[in-house]
């Protein structure tokens, strides 16, 4: 059987602050998923395996929250 995956790709001027902010977060363990964070200065990539749907839609959620929270704070304290 194979696993779910979802991929997410965000572009723009946040993205390396959002790659910088979640990589931490790719290492530790997400219950029921396996997440990997890669990217460029202005592309960042978040693909996520997760062993059921639910595990997989915790995970993204998640991702997007954090992603959502770390461009605000790059666009709030950038000149």
């Amino acid at each position: 059987m194979t696993m779910p995956r979802a991929t997410v790709t965000l572009e723009g001027p946040e993205a390396s602050v959002v790659r910088q902010a979640l990589s931490p977060e790719a290492g530790r363990d997400v219950p029921g998923a396996r997440v990997s964070v890669s990217g460029s200065a202005r592309k960042v990539t978040i693909t996520i395996d997760a062993v059921d749907t639910g595990a997989l839609r915790a995970a993204v959620n998640s991702y997007l929250r954090w992603s959502d929270v770390a461009a605000r704070v790059r666009r709030e304290v950038s000149p």
